[in-house]
């Protein structure tokens, strides 16, 4: 009986499909879809980027930042009941370092911004040479932050390079990686010290 039932169908789907006519020209439409964004090329797209890529927001690094810490916080649990990897462990360590470095170098950017508005008002003589001095002050901090940050990150990049050649060596050892992958691995290393020298 089922089978029966299933021959109608397969036999009528076919005189279905037998009886429809070829479209003329099957990539066209009857009726063309709307744009979604109207004048698109009059955007001044260039603009627009330029002017948020000159100054990084200092408040999302800092969320970002702040973000990366916490997740950071508890790693070494994880890592040891077996929910992280370590590779995973030193790559969100490594983050937290780099957003670090980041956000002090946009916070230095703020600064020197800051100090040449300063600079600008004191040459009108629009504020006096002693409300100059602050600015001079966080300026200071600001770049002696910055050095410090890109030292850790330099470091914390080395550091990851010589895991990364440990563990490519021991994979390697196991069969389970190249040689060609130790070379590339070691070649980073190179550069890495290369850069910090």
């Amino acid at each position: 009986m089922w089978r029966v039932v299933a021959l109608l169908l397969t036999i009528s789907s076919l005189a279905f499909a037998g009886n429809k006519s070829p479209d003329p020209e099957p990539d066209s439409f009857d009726v063309e879809p709307p744009l979604l964004i109207p004048n698109r090329n009059s955007e001044p797209l260039a603009q627009s980027k330029s002017a948020t890529d000159s100054t990084p927001d200092v408040s999302k690094l800092e969320k970002q930042f702040e973000r990366a810490k916490k997740n950071a916080a508890g790693l070494d649990r994880f890592l040891r009941i077996g929910a992280l990897s370590k590779l995973e462990v030193e790559q969100r360590k490594l983050r937290v370092v780099r957003l670090e470095s980041e956000l002090a170098n946009a916070r230095l950017i703020a600064a020197k911004d800051q100090m040449l508005q300063k600079d600008r008002q004191l040459s009108t003589g629009e504020i006096a040479r002693t409300e100059v001095t602050p600015t001079e002050n966080s300026l200071a901090l600001a770049i002696e932050a910055a050095h410090v940050a890109s030292t850790k990150r330099e470091q914390a990049d080395v550091d990851a390079a010589q895991a990364n050649v440990r563990r490519q060596e021991k994979l390697y050892a196991l069969g389970s990686a190249r040689k060609s992958d130790v070379a590339l691995a070691e070649q980073k290393l190179a550069e890495l010290k290369a850069q910090k020298n």
